[in-house]
């Protein structure tokens, strides 16, 4: 482990010590600075202060990485050397990650994005949730193992709103986590909670009844429905 770290170290000062001066056109600034897509659900901000590059990523707000050319840099929080580049064909720009070996083919990492474009999660914050929803059902589609959108997080959140009373945001939260899980009985009982403490007892008993077919043992929903059922047939 000392090993390792002691090269790190050593391979971060070699890096640091090529950090270059280099001075940016205005033009360039213009057309490299913005939003790119470091995944479906995270940004990577490219911005200029003067004639420095900083970055914003993962709740850093001001990452300064090496500078090694007008259009390559290094980034050690992600220990990845990047390079800004245009697609021949598309003419969309991204931010690429340059490869260890010399002469490998350029890949397309990054894509640059509009300045008011939103992941999923940041829709899901702005209380967008039909938006948020179709993000991150396109996230499944592409990687339904993603950390984005896991089940559990989608409970939590929903929770949560609960506790602050804030009941229609629950439903909506939990009505996103049953799009993505249809078939895990959880996400009907966490739903049918949020309705039962909505008022919407009906929507309650669907829900709970939902859930204990898909096999959840539930006592609070088994004795619901039971009761729900009995007023029914009255």
């Amino acid at each position: 482990m000392k090993t390792n770290t002691l090269l790190f170290t050593l391979l971060l000062f070699a890096v640091f010590s090529c950090s270059k001066n280099v001075e940016y056109s205005e033009a360039f600034k213009k057309e490299t600075s913005g939003k790119y897509l470091y995944t479906q659900d995270d940004l990577l901000e490219v911005y200029y202060e003067d004639n420095d590059l900083y970055l914003k990523w993962r709740g850093a707000e001001k990452i300064k990485p090496v500078v090694l050319s007008r259009d390559e840099f290094f980034v050690a929080d992600m220990y990845k050397k990047l390079r800004f580049t245009k697609h021949p064909d598309t003419k969309e720009h991204y931010i690429s990650i340059v490869p260890e070996e010399e002469g490998k083919a350029i890949t397309y990492d990054y894509l640059k994005v509009s300045d008011n474009y939103k992941t999923p999660s940041q829709y899901l914050q702005d209380g967008n949730y039909e938006k948020a929803l179709q993000g991150f059902l396109k996230i499944k589609q592409a990687d339904s193992t993603s950390i984005a959108i896991r089940e559990r997080s989608f409970n939590q959140i929903g929770y949560d709103f609960l506790r602050d009373k804030k009941y229609e945001e629950a439903i909506e939260v939990f009505i996103i986590n049953k799009e993505l899980y249809p078939n895990s009985s959880n996400v009907y009982d966490s739903l049918a909670d949020a309705y039962l403490r909505n008022g919407d007892s009906l929507k309650a008993y669907e829900n709970y009844s939902k859930s204990l077919e898909l096999g959840n043992p539930n006592m609070k929903a088994i004795n619901f429905v039971d009761i729900y059922r009995k007023k029914l047939e009255e």
